[in-house]
């Protein structure tokens, strides 16, 4: 059991509104006998400790450092990860209540998720950046993306140009592809996109076709889009914009062999992916919505949410196009995608779409993580799929993504190895974010209030 000693009390409230209060950490804080998983060189560091600042870890140590410290938390064996990080998230915006804006946030923490990447930007995701920033609400650090360019928010060339230099200018991270959009119009994209010195990153658009999306430099490729239909032999045929659900439709014509040509071309590209292959085992995948909602996590979503979901799966399952023996094919070709992809291309992002389909914020990453397993990958290369990778991704590996003396004070504790098995990490004990250590009854009573309230919604 971890023990927390303190020569000034930390008070640790929940305030009418249900926000997460908590008066600042002292400035130096020490967490003792860990043992810290170093995720580049996949090893231990045993019987550590770690001396903590303001937002930022000044020492890791075998020696027990000594001097005052006004807070001791005694991890007693218990393994320090760093903070995770969610690269296909949702955050909610305007209708939804700042509160229940809020609440979402814990949700990724309350999964050991320090960093979440945005994928569907509003304008008050900027200020609400700069508040997570600040530390004045309680949340992961976020990086958004733009609000949606798609075939109807971007029909032409000039349309295109106007709305990435305005993006651009109001300070997004990062443009957001979404389908639909013309060849001519993407291409005009991508040039003020370059102009602008802004990534871009999402899905990709019929027209333009996996081939041309990697030659054109996504930061990202999610979901794995257009790869399968990047299979097909061009003899087939075949009308792109019958592909159906991510290409599945064009299963049966994917020729596997076709599959390390693209993965050296993502390579060539350092087109980074985010596979978020819980979607498709859960939403599109032979499994009744009743099953899936009867989980322990689906109690931190609204009956109205819980209600769409089952009715958007449903009818996907009574489409005469699905066909469950076929999925299975589909499957099989996705993972050895997400295996070829994360040995030989760039590299593999970890992200869930949460909350989308069945995937709730916090829980459906280690789904995520367990996905990735099935496909093959090892519990060390999934566990830089969610730390250290996305530090590389944003050019931040100096700031976050290992536990080292100069990085952001943002891990986690965990009981058992997650270098033997990657499900350790759903064990979290307690969290450190910005140097703000949050205790696993604090998250467990913050989650309970989340759970009552959602039950008492109906947004």
């Amino acid at each position: 059991m971890i023990k927390v000693y303190l020569s000034i009390v930390l008070v640790l409230s929940l305030s009418a509104c249900g926000q997460t209060q908590e008066k600042d950490i002292p400035k130096r804080t020490l967490v003792k006998n860990v043992h810290v998983v170093d995720v580049l060189n996949g090893t231990i560091l045993e019987n550590q400790n770690i001396v903590v600042g303001a937002k930022q870890i000044l020492e890791v140590t075998e020696v027990l450092p000594s001097g005052e410290f006004q807070a001791v938390i005694d991890g007693d064996g218990a393994y320090v990860v760093p903070g995770l990080t969610e690269m296909h998230a949702h955050i909610p915006s305007p209708p939804t209540s700042q509160e229940r804006i809020e609440e979402i946030l814990f949700l990724y923490l309350s999964g050991g998720i320090t960093t979440i990447r945005g994928m569907l930007g509003h304008p008050d995701h900027l200020k609400l950046r700069e508040e997570v920033s600040k530390g004045t609400v309680l949340g992961p650090r976020i990086y958004t993306s733009s609000p949606s360019l798609n075939g109807n928010t971007v029909r032409t060339g000039v349309e295109a140009v106007e709305k990435v230099t305005q993006y651009a200018s109001e300070g997004y991270d990062f443009l957001k592809i979404h389908p639909g959009i013309r060849l001519s119009v993407f291409d005009s994209l991508v040039s003020a996109a370059r102009l602008s010195a802004i990534p871009f990153a999402g899905h990709v658009p019929v027209e333009v076709g996996v081939r041309h999306a990697l030659e054109s430099g996504y930061a990202t490729i999610d979901h794995v889009d257009g790869y399968l239909e990047g299979l097909v032999p061009a003899d087939r045929s075949v009308d792109p914009a019958s592909n159906g659900f991510f290409g599945f439709n064009f299963t049966k014509y994917a020729d596997t062999n076709k599959i390390d040509d693209l993965v050296r071309l993502t390579r060539k590209q350092k087109v980074w992916v985010v596979p978020t292959q819980t979607l498709f085992e859960r939403w599109f995948a032979p499994t009744d919505a009743d099953s899936l909602l009867a989980q322990p996590e689906m109690k931190y979503m609204t009956p109205a949410t819980l209600k769409n979901w089952k009715r958007v799966k449903e009818e996907q399952m009574n489409d005469p196009s699905w066909d469950p023996k076929l999925w299975v094919t589909f499957d099989a070709i996705r993972q050895e995608l997400i295996r070829e992809l994360a040995r030989n291309g760039q590299g593999l992002l970890l992200g869930s779409d949460a909350p989308q389909l069945f995937n709730v914020p916090g829980f459906s990453l280690h789904r995520e993580m367990a996905s990735m397993h099935q496909a093959g990958l090892t519990p060390l290369e999934i566990l830089r799929m969610g730390t250290y990778a996305p530090a590389q991704f944003f050019g931040a590996e100096a700031d976050w993504g290992t536990v080292e003396a100069g990085k952001a004070a943002d891990f986690f504790l965990v009981r058992e190895n997650p270098l033997e098995d990657v499900g350790a990490l759903k064990g979290m004990t307690g969290l450190m974010l910005q140097g703000k250590w949050l205790t696993r009854n604090l998250i467990d009573q913050k989650l309970e209030e989340i759970a009552s309230n959602s039950k008492a919604k109906n947004e």
